[in-house]
């Protein structure tokens, strides 16, 4: 097929249990593409922030900035097709906006992480499509219930409320790549094929360039 021939840099964003990480598994099996992971199991400051988040909020976020910049520089020179779960971008427009808000960054550090991010934004190559996944809360609270990971398990509906309307926020803006928004909360891409064939079907128009 065409989209084929072409080297794919894909990113697939969306809020916490909306089913990045389930998507990326049927795109690898469907595609071949080489699955890029979240970095989180070997994050040196992620105890400690959870401790004291106002101590160490500064130091995850610059420690998963790294790690991204890394990953992204890396992607940038491989032949293959890679898929991502989640990207550099989300770090700042997501997470570090949120922490910021709630005053867990400082000023200080929030306008440093925002110029070091800036420049190193500058210095990445961009995904060729961004598949943005979307659901509300409702929904992302039965699925993380539903997965059972014991820190997930006591995020607020607030807290998942706004990064929902930062993510809208922030899709509304992105013009780095295109992007391609899925609604999830009618879909049950693990149990019913025809779902899973839609959203594969919808992903495969999307890259093939036109005749």
């Amino acid at each position: 097929m065409g989209n084929q021939t072409l080297r794919q840099h894909i990113s697939v964003a969306g809020n916490i249990g909306v089913g990045k990480s389930t998507l990326v598994e049927i795109l690898v099996q469907e595609f071949g593409w080489q699955r890029y992971h979240e970095y989180v199991d070997d994050h040196p400051y992620l105890a400690d922030y959870y401790a004291d988040r106002a101590r160490w909020g500064f130091h995850s976020q610059i420690w998963f900035m790294t790690q991204r910049f890394t990953q992204h520089h890396q992607i940038s020179l491989m032949n293959q097709s890679v898929i991502e779960d989640r990207s550099m971008y989300e770090d700042f427009e997501i997470f570090v906006k949120e922490l910021y808000a709630e005053q867990v960054l400082s000023p200080l550090d929030f306008l440093l992480y925002q110029q070091l991010y800036a420049t190193l934004v500058q210095r990445i190559q961009p995904p060729t499509l961004v598949i943005y996944l979307q659901a509300h809360v409702t929904t992302l609270q039965q699925r993380i219930a539903q997965r059972g990971r014991a820190s997930e398990l006591q995020i607020p509906l607030e807290y998942l409320t706004r990064l929902n309307e930062r993510y809208q926020g922030w899709m509304r803006d992105f013009t780095h790549c295109p992007v391609l928004p899925i609604v999830t909360d009618e879909l049950d891409v693990v149990n019913r094929p025809a779902d899973r064939m839609t959203v594969i079907d919808a992903i495969r128009r999307q890259l093939t360039p036109p005749p």
